[in-house]
């Protein structure tokens, strides 16, 4: 571990601080919600974090799956400062929360401070195993590519080898999405996107393809992959299919092939690269240790980007982003505890 340099990975997206809560399906069906969704808040939803406080038992925890993501990562590295966040909060206790909860994991944070809005939050509605997200960016959608630009910001991304940033950033700062996939491209450095949701391939389909040209590796669940694919009109729901399509779109390092990784939930997880598809098997848990499955992609890519920025093979990558994700579904929100027992 003692050749993982400091700032070697960087990602951008959401910081929020997650409402959690155990719920029934009428708060679902009063907001609107599918058991199994991730949507951005609308003015109908406006009144859903009060009910969560005022009826619920929510816990509060650090959020936003980049920051989950780079928080799992540091986790398994047990090495603080070898990834770094970039997210816009607001001046306020939600922030100090979150900065607090994300340092003690090891993560470098940098946020971006607003006056405009007060820190996103996301409600996170768990009926049984299922849940659904329902984030209110606020200040999070504040980001702006000045704050990449300080000095000390472009220090950062100079000393990096690896960036990361979700689709829901796309909502924020397209402009400072494709400013780090430039610099990524310039540098020959890795850059990786992900789907993160149906909703980003359905609404913010340009400012995605716009990025596609530059993404090495990209994540994506079944869903989400299918989505991309009707947007697209491709005429499959064959994951594989789907696959190989995403892999031939253009991209402008052409020395370096594009790597897919589709996760299934419990169904294997595939990874094409070149011509081959390779599929990795999923521990299967009972019932009774499925706590929460909120988490689990981002935790997947954390353990996967423990070992990539290592240098491992991709198998080991995606094992232990396996691993990662089953750890994580076994508790209440992406959380984690312990030393990581993570074996190649």
């Amino acid at each position: 571990m003692q050749h993982v340099k400091e700032h070697l990975l960087i990602g951008c997206g959401n910081p929020l601080l997650d409402i959690v809560a155990s719920v029934d399906n009428e708060l679902l069906e009063k907001y609107n919600l599918k058991p199994n969704d991730a949507i951005l808040a609308s003015d109908e939803h406006m009144l859903l974090y009060k009910d969560l406080d005022d009826k619920y038992n929510a816990d509060y925890m650090a959020g936003g799956s980049v920051q989950n993501t780079l928080r799992v990562c540091q986790w398994i590295l047990e090495k603080p400062k070898i990834a770094t966040f970039f997210g816009c909060v607001g001046k306020d206790d939600y922030a100090k929360i979150l900065e607090k909860k994300a340092t003690q994991d090891g993560l470098n944070v940098r946020y971006q401070y607003t006056n405009a809005a007060p820190t996103g939050s996301c409600a996170v509605l768990i009926t049984g195993t299922h849940r659904s997200l329902c984030a209110h960016l606020a200040a999070a959608n504040h980001f702006t590519i000045d704050h990449l630009q300080k000095l000390e910001n472009r220090q950062l991304l100079e000393s990096a080898d690896y960036f990361y940033i979700s689709g829901f950033f796309l909502t924020v700062s397209p402009p400072s999405i494709i400013e780090i996939a430039r610099h990524a491209y310039k540098r020959k450095r890795t850059f990786m996107m992900n789907l993160s949701a149906p909703f980003v391939s359905q609404f913010y389909k340009e400012q995605l393809m716009a990025a596609m040209p530059y993404v090495d590796i990209l994540f994506g669940n079944e869903e989400e992959v299918e989505t991309f694919a009707r947007e697209h009109n491709w005429q499959t729901k064959d994951r594989k299919e789907i696959g190989q399509k995403l892999l031939t779109l253009p991209k402008e390092n052409s020395e370096r092939e594009r790597i897919i990784i589709i996760t299934q939930g419990h169904h294997p997880v595939l990874l094409f690269q070149g011509r081959n598809i390779k599929e990795f098997p999923v521990q299967q848990l009972s019932r009774e240790q499925l706590v929460d499955t909120n988490g689990a992609g981002d935790a997947f890519v954390g353990g996967f980007l423990a070992q990539y920025i290592q240098k491992k093979s991709l198998d080991v990558c995606i094992r232990c982003g396996i691993w990662a994700a089953s750890q994580i579904i076994q508790r209440s929100g992406c959380t984690f505890e312990g030393k990581p027992s993570f074996r190649e």
